[in-house]
């Protein structure tokens, strides 16, 4: 045991080895104000070999925590705040990464207190005190605190000056850019730059747009949806329903977010979050949404001239049979599936752990004869579940002969309903949709676009009707 503590003080000292030496005066860390304090170097230990060394604990020991004892007096973690929660969207936690530009780790320090910003503001170096602190993976992320039955608790109001020492400097904090697709665990705690995204449409857009969290369906926080301008990828979008401005409507412009990468409470996927709508800049009016098609002449019919409620058979082979087309055109094997809850049918669909990084499913509707009415709509019901993005759309086809990839395609202006993303949501109904322009025969298509892990959302699609004079 007395080994593995030097081993352990050995690894998390090594990175600063190489530091020159300094003066051997006494040296103390004062309790009150911030004061510019003078730790010397052989005395820091870095976020990255705070990270190492649980890594190592872990991987050698099998545990779950490391707690710092005896050997660490005098060692002190540095880091830069990067969190503040004068808005009320982070709680009892202060985020600290290791630089104040191009940062590499980062960490989140817990403490029974609130509020903290008035204490550790946003820039502020601080030092925290390692003996008798335990560092290990809360919430999916790297966290120091208190040990406890195993997990890492918050570090008691009273204790916060005895382990935590703010220095005078207030560094300027310059975001990392990050791309969506670099998330990663090793870039969770840091302050990143999202470039070119917006909001999604059929949260930010409409009659009724979203609040950031201030839906009745919001518990705890408010999840919604941003994606990449140039990729198309998407990422949740996180507000806690404590944040003051929670009831605020969700920013409609493009253009960049400076928020703090996380993971979920549940560690099931990355968030984002940031300290306030400051960071929110969003403000570029020319939105990257797909050119739809749309209808401008009158609609309104009231009769019901072709409907599908996925009733008449309980598998999908049989509705091919019948008409319909169900092809992955990758090869996958994610396809649309009879789904039944409560005894009703639906059409359904998941790329969850199909393991294809690139899904394009259609389901084809039989052939529709538009010449016999007029003022046509399109209606149906939509629910979304496990929500990672908007990755399902509606199109048509006035030419498709039953192979999708040589016909073509328009999408129709659909507002496709979001959902929760740790669950199932509820059936929506959406329409009616304008297509009284459309003539001839035509095929209607629901198109899901997917990649697993990151793009998996589960539609279920019941009661599709057009209705026409």
């Amino acid at each position: 045991m007395k080994n593995l503590k030097i081993n352990t003080l050995i690894l998390l000292l090594a990175v600063v080895s190489f530091v020159s030496c300094v003066q051997d005066d006494e040296f103390g860390i004062p309790n009150g104000d911030a004061t510019e304090l003078n730790i010397p170097a052989t005395d820091i230990v870095t976020i990255n070999s705070l990270r190492s060394a649980w890594e190592q604990e872990l991987a050698t020991n099998g545990n779950a925590t490391l707690t710092f004892n005896e050997d660490f007096a005098g060692k002190f973690l540095e880091g830069y705040v990067i969190s503040t929660d004068e808005t009320g969207n982070f709680f009892e936690e202060v985020i600290l990464q290791d630089k104040a530009s191009n940062p590499t780790t980062g960490v989140k320090l817990v403490i029974d207190s609130n509020p903290l910003f008035g204490r550790y503001d946003f820039g502020r170096r601080v030092y925290v005190a390692l003996n008798g602190l335990s560092v290990g993976i809360e919430n999916g992320v790297l966290t120091l605190g208190i040990e406890s039955a195993g997990s890492i608790e918050p570090i008691a109001e009273s204790q916060m000056d005895t382990f935590i020492k703010r220095d005078a400097m207030v560094a300027e904090i310059v975001p990392l850019p990050l791309n969506f697709s670099d998330f990663s665990e090793d870039k969770t705690n840091l302050f990143v730059r999202l470039t070119d995204v917006q909001f999604v449409r059929s949260q930010a857009l409409g009659s009724n747009p979203l609040t950031y969290a201030g839906e009745a369906s919001d518990e705890f926080d408010g999840e919604r949806i941003l994606e990449s301008c140039a990729t198309g990828a998407t990422t949740i979008f996180s507000t806690s329903t404590f944040a003051s401005f929670k009831s605020q409507e969700l920013a409609t412009g493009r253009g960049t977010i400076d928020a703090i990468l996380t993971r979920d409470f549940f560690d099931d996927y990355f968030i984002v979050t940031v300290n306030g709508l400051s960071d929110v800049n969003l403000d570029d009016t020319n939105r990257c949404d797909p050119d739809t098609f749309s209808c401008d002449g009158p609609s309104g019919g009231g009769n019901v001239f072709w409907s599908e409620n996925f009733e008449q058979f309980n598998a999908i082979e049989d509705y091919v049979n019948a008409g319909w087309t169900n092809v992955n055109v990758n090869g996958g094997g994610t396809l649309w599936v009879i789904g039944n809850f409560d005894g009703t049918n639906y059409a359904q669909i998941s790329g969850f752990n199909s393991g294809e990084s690139t899904i394009e499913t259609w389901l084809v509707t039989p052939s529709i004869d538009m010449d016999a009415t007029t003022e046509e709509e399109l209606f149906m019901d939509i629910q979304t579940n496990f929500d990672n993005g908007t990755i399902l759309s509606v199109v048509f086809s006035t030419n498709f002969t039953g192979d999708v990839t040589t016909a073509t395609w328009q999408e129709l202006d659909v507002d496709i309903p979001s959902g929760p993303a740790g669950g199932f949501g509820s059936f929506q109904s959406v329409g009616p949709v304008n297509i009284s322009c459309l003539e001839g025969t035509v095929n209607i298509a629901f198109l899901y676009e997917g990649s697993d892990p990151n793009a998996t959302t589960r539609y279920h699609i019941d009661n599709i009707e057009i209705t026409g004079n």
